[in-house]
């Protein structure tokens, strides 16, 4: 059975309220440090993830949360995704360097899996006040909104989302490529219609369960590149979306042919 899904939307916009919005654009240097080479982490980050924790564990009985900043100083802790207990996954301020250089592109994002599949998820912009959620099954919304992918088009007509080297190689055979340094946002984009297509590779659960589920919700096609099904335990994979099934065929072609 899951939990009241409607806490959990009150429950990050609370914390978004708390821990994020006061410090943006406000961190002191001394607030901001690295994980790893490359890999910010700031105080909004860790304060967010500290206290979601213990209140989503709380919704949902012998529940664990796998969380971005527990998992950076616990590594084991991601051990987690792939066992028995249902598993909430934290990315408490996506889009973190964003976030730390004053840009307004990041997010909360979160997801539910029960017997390690994506049941529930949730994507929140703190700036706009506006929640994107999905249920399996259900179908995803936005403030109430129902949500709907954009409509298949060729390849040339097409904007997505890619990475600098890979939007390289496919220079004039897709339409346009984006890349916002930040998931949350990249997959609202996706299941908003404002986008047709997100290519994702090194699949962090926190920075993809959500959006997945989100995506399919709206009526998106996703598979992993070999044609399986995305595992949020699987992080060494990469992710297709696309509008529909013909869609995803057809970019993956061109993927492989060009920029594999």
């Amino acid at each position: 059975m899951l939990p009241d899904l409607a806490r959990v939307d009150a429950l990050i916009r609370e914390v978004a309220a708390v821990e994020i919005l006061p410090r943006f654009r406000k961190l002191a240097a001394g607030e901001i440090s690295e994980k790893q080479p490359g890999q910010l982490v700031t105080i909004a980050d860790i304060e967010a993830e500290r206290r979601l924790t213990p209140r989503l564990e709380d919704l949902l009985p012998n529940s664990v949360v796998v969380g971005e900043e527990g998992v950076a100083a616990e590594p084991g802790r991601l051990a987690a995704v792939s066992g028995e207990a249902p598993v909430w996954l934290v990315d408490p301020v996506d889009g973190t360097q964003n976030f730390a250089d004053g840009k307004p592109i990041f997010a909360t994002m979160v997801a539910l899996l029960v017997n390690r599949r994506t049941v529930a998820s949730w994507i929140y912009d703190p700036l706009t006040d506006r929640m994107a959620s999905a249920e399996a099954g259900s179908g995803a919304f936005i403030e109430g909104e129902r949500l709907q992918v954009a409509r298949p088009v060729p390849p040339t007509q097409m904007a997505g989302r890619l990475g600098g080297r890979t939007a390289k190689k496919l220079e004039g055979k897709i339409g346009t490529a984006f890349f916002q340094r930040c998931a949350g946002h990249e997959y609202l984009a996706l299941a908003q219609g404002a986008a047709h297509f997100g290519l994702f590779r090194r699949l962090y659960p926190w920075d993809h369960a959500p959006g997945e589920l989100l995506v399919r919700e709206a009526g998106g096609f996703a598979l992993r590149l070999d044609g399986s099904p995305y595992v949020a335990s699987e992080i060494e994979a990469t992710l297709l979306l696309a509008p529909d099934e013909a869609s995803w065929q057809a970019l993956r072609a061109l993927i492989l042919e060009f920029a594999s």
